[in-house]
């Protein structure tokens, strides 16, 4: 199972709103999100995502892919 860990990255970096965000993207990353979009990402897990956008977080957040997704095994029932 992937876990998604924008906010956790994000609060390790101090930044608390979705405007921020937004704004760390534009300087940093010359990349621009509606705000639908960063909201969708701050509120629930992405299903998919555009390479561009993730190449843009990692630019502006200062990370990896697997900082942002986090894998963990399925757990075993029964054993």
């Amino acid at each position: 199972m992937l876990v998604w860990m924008l906010r956790k990255i994000m609060a390790e970096r101090e930044i608390w709103t979705g405007a921020a965000l937004a704004r760390l993207l534009k300087e940093k990353a010359g990349y621009e999100l509606s705000a639908p979009s960063i909201s969708a990402l701050l509120t629930g897990q992405p299903k998919q995502m555009k390479a561009d956008t993730l190449d843009a977080l990692c630019t502006a957040l200062e990370c990896t892919p697997s900082d942002l997704w986090v894998h963990t095994p399925p757990q075993t029932i029964g054993k």
